[in-house]
């Protein structure tokens, strides 16, 4: 057989993608002899929590302290935190349904138009690979906590180089890999969760019971561009535009669909369990970085200008601040390694998601055939490749400040999480339409969303408005900045062009909301057999406890 279209062991593979040629017209019919699942609950959970927490956790979203002050960043996460909710039911019913290769991506082709479809696969192509780079500029700024004196160009190097054995091996090592260094995380986030606590009710070498000093001095909210009220808004505007960057996560549960030893089981499980860890994680991370520091604390202000002895670098994290101001030894180098970890954790996630993301589109001839290409063991080489040469990216710090480059790549990325979202959402719309239609009840659905249809049209509207106002700062008296401008819109205008492209070159047909084909020529019978026939193992004692925490 040749391998040069073969299907990676990733997921459902189409019949015809082991032809000599891919197909002009995807047949996405699956035998279940096809389904190569290989992840099991712990994987595909932690595979989630490796690709949404990184940099913009620990880092990025301290910055936002003297823009918005405690309140301030905690309402902004807070306000934002029902959209990415109601985000996450659209993804869960929809995964839980049809549990594919990159499947927001697939069936809004399907169950929408194809130009939706391509502009969400290359757009949400791009959100990853550019994300690499951003990753990398990240550990380097991490790494000169210690020591100035390692090469950016080495940096980048010795990144490529492990990226690229962590992603040239089988899905399994991949997803053994993920599992360890996404636990880092989470041990990483509940130990400085607890950090915040102990110290502020006086576990500290000062024993100073400093609870929520800081809110009252210098004071919970701050005015951002404006004076007052107006610039209250502001703050609270600009921290959820950092959370629409930072809360992110149903898109990496979806992404590990097609991976999973019991898809929906797993997926289900997955997605019930994001509101909590949405909570956990981020809105308490917010709020413990209001608590440990003041907004105008002078050591964040000079690493955020890059006029400290350390700006720049990992010591810009409110933790990291905190623990210098109590004269902690030791303690911050530990966390300051274990971000490290996090961050490197989130890039090699990124270059997965960004290799199956450009393989599963020129599978359905969205991309160059080139991509489709595999080697024997079903690893996309050239979808791979592609996917790390952003890494080279990463080499634009030798000539600019590592900020400024990080800055600018924040800048293109934050709309390309909601623009897919935005497609999502459209595309459930369209699934709830077909699902009434042609009579099939949402009891029997795998996942049961709540609040549907509203929730889903909440979500659409929401990241509508979010979209839009993302590059808000510039539209006020005086903050016109062409560049910020570009950044800030350069792929909504992509999104835009993409589709206008497909529609006029494909000529694409719209489906009318409650006609799709729910079944996917036969592909949801051909899952349902395969879950039929799953034999779910159980494990003893301790593993047993284990697995049943994630399963």
């Amino acid at each position: 057989m040749d391998t040069k279209y073969r299907q990676p062991d990733l997921g459902v593979a189409e019949a015809s993608d082991y032809a000599s040629e891919p197909p002009e017209t995807p047949n996405i019919t699956a035998g279940s002899q096809h389904l190569h699942r290989k992840l099991g609950g712990k994987e595909v959970q932690l595979f989630a929590v490796g690709g949404a927490i990184g940099t913009s956790l620990f880092v990025q979203a301290g910055a936002m302290l003297p823009k918005a002050g405690p309140a301030g960043l905690l309402i902004g996460f807070l306000a934002y935190t029902p959209i990415i909710l109601a985000v996450n039911q659209c993804f869960a019913e929809m995964v839980c349904y049809l549990p594919i290769p990159s499947p927001f991506i697939r069936l809004a082709g399907h169950w929408v138009d194809d130009a939706l479809s391509f502009a969400m696969g290359w757009n949400f192509f791009f959100t990853m690979a550019l994300g690499i780079p951003y990753e990398i500029v990240a550990i380097n700024i991490l790494l000169t906590y210690w020591t100035d004196r390692v090469p950016v160009a080495a940096v980048v190097v010795i990144m490529l180089v492990l990226y690229t054995l962590l992603n040239v091996f089988t899905v399994r090592f991949f997803g053994v890999s993920e599992f360890y260094l996404s636990f880092f995380k989470i041990f990483l986030i509940v130990g400085l969760l607890l950090y915040t606590f102990i110290t502020m009710v006086g576990g500290n070498p000062r024993h100073d019971v400093y609870g929520f000093r800081y809110w009252r001095d210098p004071g919970a909210f701050v005015s951002y561009i404006e004076p007052g009220s107006v610039g209250r808004f502001c703050g609270v505007l600009a921290c959820m535009v950092q959370a629409s960057f930072t809360m992110v996560g149903p898109e990496y549960i979806s992404m590990a669909a097609a991976e999973a030893a019991r898809p929906r089981r797993v997926m289900r499980k997955a997605y019930a369990a994001y509101p909590w860890r949405l909570v956990t994680f981020f809105v308490l991370g917010v709020l413990s970085m209001g608590i440990l520091i003041p907004y105008n604390d002078p050591t964040l202000a000079a690493t955020l200008e890059g006029s400290g002895h350390e700006s720049g670098t990992g010591a810009a994290s409110p933790y990291v601040i905190s623990m210098n101001h109590f004269n902690i030894r030791v303690l911050p180098d530990i966390v300051n390694a274990l971000i490290m970890t996090s961050v490197f954790s989130a890039g090699n996630n990124l270059v997965f998601s960004a290799a199956r993301t450009l393989h599963g589109m020129a599978l359905e001839g969205r991309a160059p055939s080139l991509f489709a290409r595999c080697n024997r063991n079903g690893l996309p080489y050239n979808a791979v490749g592609a996917s790390l040469a952003f890494c080279l990216l990463g080499f634009l710090q030798v000539s600019n400040n590592s900020a400024t480059v990080l800055n600018w790549l924040v800048g293109i990325i934050v709309a390309s999480y909601l623009l897919n979202y935005v497609g999502t959402c459209i595309t459930y719309l369209h699934f709830y339409a077909a699902l009434r239609r042609q009579g099939i009840s949402r009891d029997t659905l795998p996942y049961k969303g709540v609040l549907q249809p509203y929730a889903g049209w909440f979500a659409l509207v929401g990241t509508i408005v979010m979209t839009l106002i993302i590059g808000f700062e510039i539209f006020l008296d005086g903050q016109w900045d062409v560049q910020t401008f570009f950044l800030d819109y350069t792929m909504v205008g992509f999104f835009v062009v993409a589709f206008g492209f497909w529609k006029v070159v494909k000529r694409t047909r719209y489906v009318w909301p409650g006609t799709a084909d729910l079944g996917l020529g036969g592909l949801k019978k051909e899952i349902d057999e395969y879950e039929a026939g799953v034999v779910v193992p159980v494990g003893r004692g301790v593993a047993r406890v284990w697995d049943g925490l994630f399963e």
